[in-house]
């Protein structure tokens, strides 16, 4: 598939852990008055962070991972969403609550700040990713897909795909047995690298859930100003979706605001019909549905019926 010329990956770099903390290592007192200031911030019991300004919810969730991985006693491996967080994956939302295997089965009863799974992975399903122990990407990446809601499913699988592993090498994971592996293998028949992030994932999903016909991703569009590229759509149509969240406007509002009406009007003179979304028109039930039901032509939306493998 035509890829636009310096295509963005789904897959981030692994972050570094952040230095935390231990009450271990410090008087009572000097730790008072440090919560006190607000240079630091309490993670959970004995673990506390350097308040930094502007503090991603990315690199908080990490912080939590590293205080887990310093408190908790038995032998352990990060895994679901928080090994997708250590191996960089794209996520279509933050959870700061850590999850990992362990050797054995948690002690106790109540309400535990960690999500825990038994037994440990096979040796050759762990890794250590950021210093920290964790599942292997191709591993990290099943177990969200048999266990995560469709559109975070999706954004996983399309992390996945982008990362260079293949649907092939994930299902053949199936075979293997376990729970959640026929919609695991339902979300990778409509996985895509294309996607270069994760709203970009959800607007396709939303589009795939209501049973609109499959669009395609990075749609190349020759024009009188050169060669656009459409985030998704459908070329038979000539009908583009754009996911506007990435563009900066904060920079240089009107320089960027006359770049996309000058885009915009080359689409248009070349025929293509062109609707933008943002985070605002996905959190409004069916408006965005309702809006590519306009766009495009009767015949694309025909006997359309939403996809039931992918509605859980």
């Amino acid at each position: 598939m035509a890829r636009r010329p310096g295509a963005r990956s789904l897959l981030r770099p692994p972050a570094a852990a952040p230095a935390l903390l231990l009450a271990r290592d410090y008087a009572p007192e000097e730790l008072a008055r440090m919560l006190a200031s607000g240079s630091v911030m309490h993670l959970r019991r004995g673990a506390y962070l350097r308040v930094q300004p502007d503090e991603a919810p990315a690199d908080l969730a990490l912080a939590h991972l590293v205080a887990t991985h310093h408190l908790i006693r038995t032998e352990h491996c990060f895994s679901h969403h928080s090994a997708a967080l250590l191996h960089g994956l794209a996520l279509s939302r933050t959870d700061f609550r850590p999850s990992l295997y362990q050797a054995t089965p948690p002690h106790g009863a109540g309400s535990s700040p960690v999500t825990r799974h038994t037994p440990l992975p096979p040796v050759e399903d762990r890794a250590t990713v950021a210093g920290l122990p964790a599942t292997t990407l191709g591993r990290t990446v099943w177990d969200c897909l048999t266990s995560m809601k469709a559109p975070d499913a999706l954004v996983v699988a399309d992390a996945a795909l982008s990362a260079g592993l293949t649907v092939d090498e994930l299902a053949s994971r199936a075979r293997r047995g376990g729970r959640g592996h026929a919609r695991a293998l339902a979300t990778l028949r409509y996985a895509d690298d294309g996607a270069e992030s994760a709203p970009e994932s959800i607007c396709r999903y939303r589009l795939l859930r209501a049973g609109f016909p499959v669009p395609t991703t990075q749609v190349r569009v020759p024009t009188r100003l050169g060669v656009f590229w459409g985030d998704l759509g459908w070329p038979e149509w000539k009908v583009l979706v754009e996911y506007d969240g990435r563009i900066k406007y904060d920079a240089r509002p009107a320089e960027t605001f006359m770049a996309e009406k000058r885009r915009h009007d080359a689409l248009v003179e070349e025929g293509w019909g062109v609707t933008h979304v943002t985070n605002d028109d996905l959190r409004v039930p069916g408006a965005f549905e309702s809006r590519m039901r306009q766009a495009l032509p009767p015949a694309a939306t025909l006997g359309m019926r939403p996809r039931r493998e992918l509605r859980w």
